[in-house]
């Protein structure tokens, strides 16, 4: 590698650490910095903004919006809570996996802010230690991201790894991808709970939660009122807005799993199927549009939805982050592909080491897998390889800055769920790297009996 590869890698780092610390919109906009700065000071050609992702993403997160701002949301909350209530004593396996679910459905982690309070509020009324199932819970939200069909990082993967064959010669399907990332992300987040029932020490024999209640006010407000959703009635126009965003889901799925279904057109004297990235923003602007009509969603509600709020910003950051790798890297991808093809080929966990380093200084799944699937696909790592090993874009478990996170710190009023004196041994941490390191475990093992690689 030449000195101007690693003053060109120094600047993208520079911007990606600075970057992170802003935020996701800023993150975006000094992406677009760095562009110029590669362009103009080092005489880089530019490369290309990742579109078809945007639009995706774009699609995807109006629908998730619409359905959030119509209130159908909240009704997939409350029926989470009823099963939640039912069984307190298993909190600590069944809250994650109610919000992995939720993630699933809605292909976003932002829904677990809803579910914290009432998480935390069934821990501490039941003697158990908030922390077990608050840090697993949040941690599982986030994992549920590479396994849901209506997340953005999902549809990113499958439109940029269109156009690169698996072994078996036909392109990576969405229905593939999901038989590898559903079951990894579940078994990952089972052993997250089943090992968070023993972390640290019963409430009744932790000393410092025994001091903190000491005093009546701070027990009064440690153990607080019941936060709730069970008493919410919610109209036929919100459970209308909760079945069609399920419907729009379900007919992606059916269209990926039957690909007769799909309608082909004559390009050129070709056949053309049409590709599920179109299928995906045809219906999940579709889904965005049928809630507005039939639920009567204002415009202002959708915009300021937490769900297009956070989506939009993640837009912003691919926008600028993408363009700005795919220059530096897209210059250098023969010099890349010489030094770190073979390591790939014969150790294929280094893909999952750089894509989750590079999440946690993004923080952001789908900003991670925009900026580093083109860059393994240009230096040769197998698809299988990039679809075995998705659930190593989340990373950004491993400091405690991203919202659900401090969130969930902020709601634990115990005490229990904190970050450490050091920062780095926080409540998210342990959970994090047991729930991705098994999801990337399961999900080669699959790879290998599905013959992807």
């Amino acid at each position: 590698m030449s000195m101007q590869f690693y003053f060109q890698l120094a600047l993208v780092l520079l911007v990606l650490f600075y970057g992170a610390k802003k935020g996701g919109i800023a993150l975006g906009l000094l992406g677009g910095v760095g562009v110029i700065a590669l362009v103009f000071g080092f005489n880089l050609a530019p490369g290309k903004p990742p579109v078809d992702v945007m639009l995706v993403m774009l699609a995807v997160i109006v629908a998730g919006a619409s359905l959030q701002a119509s209130g159908g949301l909240n009704v997939m909350l409350q029926l989470a809570e009823k099963i939640l209530r039912k069984h307190p004593r298993y909190i600590t396996v069944l809250a994650p996996l109610s919000t992995i679910i939720l993630t699933f459905l809605c292909g976003t982690g932002h829904v677990v802010y809803t579910m914290l309070p009432i998480i935390y509020d069934i821990s501490i009324k039941t003697g158990i230690r908030p922390e077990r199932a608050m840090a697993a819970s949040t941690i599982a939200a986030q994992m549920g991201i590479m396994m849901s069909p209506a997340s953005v990082a999902v549809v990113s993967m499958i439109a940029l790894m269109a156009g690169h064959p698996l072994v078996s010669g036909v392109d990576l399907s969405l229905i593939q991808l999901l038989s590898i990332t559903v079951p990894a992300a579940l078994v990952g987040v089972l052993v997250v709970g089943f090992w968070s029932m023993f972390r640290g020490k019963d409430l009744d024999k932790d000393p410092d939660f025994q001091n903190l209640i000491k005093d009546l006010e701070t027990k009064k407000y440690v153990y607080g009122s019941t936060a709730t959703l069970l008493n919410a009635t919610f109209t036929q126009k919100q459970w209308n807005a909760m079945w069609i965003f399920f419907a729009t889901i379900a007919i992606i799925a059916v269209l990926g799993s039957f690909p007769s279904l799909v309608p082909t057109f004559i390009i050129k004297g070709k056949t053309v199927a049409l590709s599920m990235v179109d299928v995906i923003q045809m219906f999940m602007l579709a889904a965005g549009a049928i809630i507005f009509v039939v639920c009567d969603v204002k415009t202002k509600a959708v915009v300021d939805s937490e769900v297009f709020k956070a989506g939009m910003s993640a837009v912003i950051a691919v926008f600028g982050v993408a363009w700005m790798t795919s220059t530096m890297f897209g210059a250098h991808t023969a010099d890349i592909k010489l030094v770190m093809g073979d390591i790939v080929k014969v150790y294929p966990w280094a893909y999952a080491i750089v894509l989750l380093l590079v999440s946690k200084l993004i923080n952001s799944q789908a900003a991670a897998v925009a900026a580093m699937v083109p860059i393994a696909l240009g230096v040769g790592v197998p698809p299988g390889i990039i679809a075995a090993f998705a659930a190593a874009a989340y990373g950004y478990f491993i400091l405690p800055t991203y919202p659900s996170d401090i969130a969930a710190i902020s709601f634990d009023r115990s005490g229990t769920t904190k970050i450490g004196k050091f920062v780095i041994n926080h409540s998210f941490i342990l959970p994090g790297f047991i729930g991705v390191g098994t999801s990337c475990a399961i999900g080669f093992f699959l790879a290998k009996v599905y013959g992807l690689v």
